[in-house]
């Protein structure tokens, strides 16, 4: 049975300079810290690989956050996996659950999260199960 968190966070960025500006798209590296509210309370570290292109609104990027905290009263950690591009504005965004990597009360946890950026402030939408490990 699918179960639905929600809440907001916080963000502290720390770029770096870019690794790659001779490819026509600008390639870097940020680290961005994160303090969840609501349903998920806790923090967790990330780090993002992006491409910048030379088309306005034109992006990607891959990320690998560990989350730790409680997750509607339950405590534990999991990481997810991001990956997401903006086409001329146009937003995709897709954000799992890395398989196996639940742990304390989150051990099985699987599921994904939507993020939107609402009157400035992140807000996460998340569904998932948590399933005994077989």
């Amino acid at each position: 049975m699918n179960t639905h968190a929600a809440g907001t966070f916080d963000i502290t960025i720390n770029p770096q300079l870019p690794y790659d500006t001779a490819s026509g798209a600008i390639l870097s590296r940020v680290s961005i810290s994160k303090v969840f509210h609501g349903d998920l309370r806790g923090v967790s570290t990330l780090e993002m690989l992006s491409a910048i292109t030379t088309v306005s609104d034109s992006a990607g990027y891959v990320a690998i956050e560990h989350v730790t905290g409680t997750l509607l009263g339950r405590a534990g950690g999991f990481v997810l996996q991001h990956s997401g591009t903006m086409t001329r504005g146009k937003p995709e965004l897709r954000v799992s659950v890395v398989p196996d990597t639940g742990t304390g009360e989150l051990t099985g946890i699987r599921g994904s999260m939507v993020i939107e950026i609402i009157d400035d402030k992140h807000v996460y939408e998340f569904d998932f199960t948590v399933a005994p490990v077989s």
